[in-house]
């Protein structure tokens, strides 16, 4: 447990704000050049939405299995901060060679390695937010961490916008040039997250305490991921989670909906501000509330909300609409994406912090797989609102199973 004398910033401790940072800035880069490579696969490399669906799938699902590994390997070792830094510097490393793509063969490569450095370093970074802060409090920097990411998003969306507009205008379809000079402009941030890490994060491992009664259940120096066996209640909370994503398809579909309703390249970046900002804002409040209501409780109403966007999204028709969707959407992530991260914490013993994580998400990342290819293939064969029908209907068998099965202290 984080020591009671350790000065805190904004409510959080110091770790924690400086991780908030890291990701603030590697998501102002991520989110200038990953939200239009969907529109630069299509509108650019003339790829098909199939080919979309794979490229995201394969990029995380397959990236998954390092979540896994990482998280098994910082709870081996004792350190969360090495394996977060390299994650980070791999992520960083593989942005440039955008610039030179000019077939969805090598977006797939830069994408699969760019997902790679999240699954190395996913992991032991929420494993070293949990070991840096108090039981009662962990809602809390989940969601400050998961707000500040947010944050990111919504500055490195808006200038992804303000630099298309500069560029090409309003124009219905992204240009070559116009993805270029996004692709440059994202570079320094994520350089200057990896240096913030390195410089200002502390390894917190060996602080970590058990919680009161809780036993102790160090990883041998036999035992592999697999081997590993976590408590009951996580094994089926990690089957609500593939359920839920196996209908949690990869944004580049919400972009490719917004782009179906005729907003333009600039108007679906403001869309994802929108989304952004109100997943920044409520992020945090929402972690707070968990602390005092519960887990379940919330991320069961995120889950509802989700369903309810997905939902509307297949049956919009009109661009207010579609405003009003991508602000629900936006409600959904702020309030179950800290909350679900702090709920993986409540139900694993401290030693098995890191691996569970790594189950956590490479369950979610595997199952993104089949949840892309099920949506790319719905949209080109049956039609778009399809894809999210099927994300609404798999949402709410989810939240079903996570109330009635999955025990919550």
């Amino acid at each position: 447990m984080q020591q009671e004398s350790e000065k805190k910033v904004l409510g959080v401790s110091r770790n924690v704000f400086f991780l908030g940072w890291v990701s603030f800035l590697t998501d102002v880069s991520s989110e200038m050049i990953f939200n239009v490579l969907p529109l630069f696969l299509l509108n650019v490399l003339k790829v098909s939405t199939p080919i979309i669906g794979l490229i995201e799938g394969i990029a995380e699902g397959t990236a998954s299995l390092f979540k896994l590994v990482s998280g098994w390997l910082s709870d081996r070792l004792g350190q969360r901060k090495s394996l977060t830094v390299f994650g980070y510097s791999l992520s960083t490393l593989s942005k440039p060679f955008l610039y030179i793509a000019s077939s969805w063969a090598v977006v797939l490569a830069v994408r699969f390695t760019d997902r790679v450095g999240k699954g190395i370093r996913s992991a032991p970074r929420d494993a070293l937010v949990a070991d840096s802060t108090a039981d009662n409090e962990r809602g809390r920097s989940f969601g400050f961490h998961r707000g500040m990411d947010t944050a990111g998003a919504v500055l490195g969306i808006a200038l992804a916008a303000l630099i298309v507009y500069l560029v090409e205008r309003q124009g219905l379809q992204l240009t070559w040039h116009a993805f270029r000079t996004l692709v440059l402009s994202g570079i320094g941030p994520a350089v200057l997250a990896v240096l913030i890490l390195l410089f200002f994060v502390r390894e917190k491992r060996g602080s970590a305490q058990r919680r009161p009664g809780q036993p102790a259940v160090a990883p041998s120096k036999t035992e592999t991921p697999a081997k590993i066996a976590l408590d009951g209640r996580f094994r089926l909370f990690l089957v609500m989670m593939v359920l839920f994503t196996l209908g949690n398809s990869s944004d580049a579909f919400l972009i490719l909906r917004a782009q179906n309703l005729d907003f333009s390249v600039f108007w679906v970046l403001v869309l994802f501000v929108v989304f952004n900002l109100v997943y920044a804002l409520v992020s945090m409040p929402a972690g707070v509330v968990s602390d005092r209501l519960g887990r379940k409780r919330v991320i069961v109403a995120g889950w509802t909300i989700y369903a309810l966007s997905y939902l509307g999204l297949g049956l919009a028709s009109a661009k207010w609409e579609v405003w009003l969707l991508f602000a629900l959407y936006g409600l959904y992530y702020g309030i179950s994406e800290g909350v679900t991260r702090a709920f993986v914490s409540d139900l694993v013993p401290v030693e098995r912090r890191g691996t569970a994580y790594g189950w956590y998400h490479a369950a979610v990342g595997i199952s993104l797989l089949p949840a892309s290819v099920i949506a790319g293939l719905l949209w080109q064969y049956i039609n778009p609102a399809t894809t999210f029908y099927f994300g609404a209907g798999m949402a709410g068998v989810a939240m079903l199973g996570l109330w009635l099965l999955v025990r919550e202290g």
